[in-house]
């Protein structure tokens, strides 16, 4: 029995579309995409979603102002209608209360561009170039109330390069992304919680 993934999207959607594509390429895969998830109405992943084939829902986080709480019970309302097994973040740009990791324990996955334990939050690969890394690279990790701080279960390196931008760095990385989430989401998905490293 294939495990059920709800993406969730802030944006552009660019790893959503890798992880449904990898889902949808190969029959052996054990997930299969059910919900592409945005509390933005105007992110553009929710186009490439339904190109897709993958049902879309909006939960806007704006109507409910500063309760976070509220919010979440909305989300999960959705995920549970859709009969998640696995929580994908995929460019979720809001910070969750505890619960809402909490209710997904061990179930909910996000990609962060940076090698942690190393420059979590915003901005790492700027944080990577300010502290004159060699390289940087992304992690796969399980989520958890602490931010980028849970068990991590894949991780892709890239050099940094003499004179790199923050947008080059992060095109680099984000082409590796697109190769690790993946790759994570296949063994996460078939019970194996071992670390990949590529």
């Amino acid at each position: 029995m294939k495990k059920k993934v709800a993406i969730i999207i802030s944006g552009g959607g660019s790893n959503m579309v890798s992880l449904v594509k990898a889902m949808q390429a190969d029959a052996d895969f054990p997930a299969e995409p059910v919900l592409v998830l945005s509390n933005k109405p105007e992110a553009g992943g929710l186009a490439k979603a339904e190109a897709l084939g993958v049902k879309t829902v909006v939960v806007d986080h704006r109507p409910f102002g500063k309760d976070r709480e509220a919010f979440e019970a909305e989300m999960n309302k959705e995920l549970e209608a859709a009969g998640a097994d696995i929580i994908c973040l995929a460019g979720f740009m809001r910070i969750t209360t505890p619960s809402f990791p909490e209710k997904w324990d061990g179930r909910m996955l996000n990609i962060h561009p940076s090698l942690l334990p190393k420059f979590k939050g915003l901005h790492p690969q700027q944080q990577a170039l300010d502290a004159g890394e060699a390289e940087s690279g992304c992690s796969v990790h399980v989520v958890t109330p602490e931010l980028d701080a849970g068990p991590v279960v894949g991780q892709a390196v890239v050099p940094i390069l003499e004179g790199d931008t923050v947008d080059e760095l992060s095109a680099r990385i984000m082409a590796k992304e697109h190769q690790l989430y993946p790759a994570v989401l296949r063994r996460f998905a078939a019970g194996d919680t071992s670390r990949i490293e590529m």
